[in-house]
């Protein structure tokens, strides 16, 4: 079980000091492609070498670091090291296009970034945008560098004054559908409480090793994957990208004791060939978590039931630093199509735009409160007044309700909401049902624009390889299930479903491509980014 380091290590220096002071040998990151790995006294020598590289340049104690990388040691280690010098991580998606990330550079007022000879030329055409030439320096770096014994010991003294609990560590820019992203601020305090309940919640300890195959530009790998194995004294093993054809291969070389995936990977994982080989041990995994999104229940009876291995379904946002809800570690207690319980923080169900707590199997907004809540958005006071009620709690804009037992359900969110002829319709409702169809991989329904009723129901669905099905195959499918009036009126069959960098489907872009109008939307709304 893991550690409680929440009163003597309250930043991530101290953390890392910790670690090293503890465990310097034990090793801490792997990657695979090279056979590289980092150990706890490693990443400190690494961080204390950053740190003073950082000085040298003239950062100083809470300037915005970026970071423009694909996963790996070197992307890991900077993530770690940038917060552990008292400077702020500003991780930067690579599927940013040149004016959205010129976008976050200035509002960020990021001092430097670090990126790879692979990613210069996109990160050149954001910094050709920029209102003052130069403002940002760039230093690149080889992504495949193995790992070195750094320089100073535990005790050797930093260059930069230590941050404290309530400073910034990371600035996360939201992936809004539409509009400008948001820059969520969280503290020291916010993102090591993000992983004390990831390690906590599921009983993790320096025997466990997850499989992270999640990009270190979203919440989810930063909290999750990187640093609650550092909280709890595990490891990682990271390589540069996902793939399905060697998901579980990496996991049995690696001994690994529990994966971290969305409902995308496990639906590409139920399709996958070498899922079929009989050669892999696997023994060593334990469960399975699943985030990001609600995962339909057919497809996690479909994993347990083909792999053997249970899915603990768990819900976060980018606001709290990860983990909001998770189910519990006992199999018999979980229950499905719920993401669990809270844990660590307090939830509530509330009657949208207001304080007022709803009864249990009352339909109303989530609202959470707790140590892992950000402090606010960077440079918007309006947005950051808006996130929170009056008495504190961040609303989350996601629609739900509570059980008699404290368990949560997610109906969907408020902007995605489908009302027709007057009566609330929840898109997951309809994505489920057809996803009961043998042919589709994914199903994303959402209310367009229509004279009548107000709002219209249409789909699009990805079909599995090799399967074939009709509009109108589909159309009988679901009316037999869900009546006519539920049914979606067009069932667009296409080749992938719009995603964001999260690989979360991203309904209202579904519209978009349909040649409907987009509807007006604040940026950042979509907030459960793989968490």
């Amino acid at each position: 079980m893991a550690a409680d380091f929440s009163d003597s290590a309250p930043t991530v220096r101290d953390l890392v000091t910790r670690r090293a002071i503890e465990t310097p040998e034990a090793v801490y990151l792997i990657a695979p492609e090279t056979g590289s790995t980092l150990t706890f006294g490693e990443l400190h020598g690494r961080c204390l070498t950053l740190a003073r590289d950082l000085a040298g340049l003239g950062i100083q104690r809470g300037d915005r670091v970026g970071l423009f990388l694909p996963n790996g040691l070197q992307a890991a280690g900077l993530f770690v090291g940038i917060m552990a010098a008292g400077c702020v991580a500003t991780p930067l998606s690579l599927l940013l296009q040149p004016e959205p990330l010129a976008f976050v550079l200035t509002h960020s007022d990021c001092r430097l970034v670090f990126t790879t000879t692979e990613h210069r030329r996109e990160l050149e055409q954001a910094l050709a945008r920029l209102p003052i030439p130069g403002a940002v320096a760039v230093r690149v770096i080889d992504a495949e560098c193995g790992s070195d014994d750094g320089a100073g010991t535990p005790d050797a003294a930093w260059p930069l004054a230590a941050p404290a609990n309530g400073s910034n560590a990371l600035l996360m820019y939201t992936s809004g559908t539409t509009g400008r992203p948001k820059g969520v601020r969280l503290s020291h305090g916010n993102v090591l409480s993000g992983a004390r309940f990831v390690s906590q919640a599921h009983g993790l300890g320096p025997s466990d090793r997850v499989l992270a195959v999640l990009p270190l530009y979203h919440i989810n790998a930063q909290i999750v994957t990187v640093l609650a194995p550092l909280y709890h004294g595990g490891s990682l093993v990271m390589p540069r990208r996902f793939s399905a054809g060697r998901f579980w291969s990496l996991a049995a070389e690696h001994r690994c004791t529990w994966l971290n995936v969305v409902p995308t990977i496990i639906a590409y994982l139920l399709n996958g060939e070498e899922n079929l080989r009989a050669d892999l041990d696997l023994g060593a995994v334990r469960f399975c978590r699943s985030a990001s999104a609600p995962l339909a229940p057919e497809h996690h009876r479909a994993f347990e039931q083909r792999f053997g291995i249970g899915i603990i379904e768990t819900m976060g946002l980018t606001e709290t630093a990860a983990p909001v809800f998770t189910n519990p570690l006992n199999p018999a207690l979980r229950k499905i199509g719920s993401p669990g319980r809270a844990f660590g923080n307090l939830a509530r169900i509330a009657a949208p735009g207001t304080e007022r707590p709803q009864p249990a199997g009352m339909v109303g907004e989530i609202q959470i409160s707790g140590p892992n809540v950000m402090s606010g958005y960077h440079k918007d006071p309006a947005e950051t007044a808006s996130a929170f009620t009056a008495d504190g709690w961040l609303k989350t804009g996601d629609l739900g309700y509570r059980d008699d037992e404290g368990f949560y359900f997610v109906t969907g969110r408020l902007k995605e909401l489908i009302i027709k002829g007057g009566e609330n319709i929840a898109p997951r409702e309809i994505d489920e049902t057809l996803l009961k169809h043998p042919a589709l991989l994914e199903a994303a329904a959402v209310g367009v624009p229509d004279p009548l009723y107000g709002q219209e129901i249409e789909a699009g669905v990805v079909l599995k390889p090799g399967m074939t099905a009709t509009e109108e195959e589909l159309k009988i499918f679901c009316e037999d299930r869900l009546g006519r009036f539920k049914t979606p009126r067009v069932i667009r069959i296409m080749t992938e479903l719009p995603k964001g960098p999260s690989g979360k489907v991203q309904r209202l872009r579904l519209l978009q491509g349909a040649g409907h109008p987009h509807p007006t939307r604040s940026a950042g709304t979509d907030r459960r980014h793989l968490s």
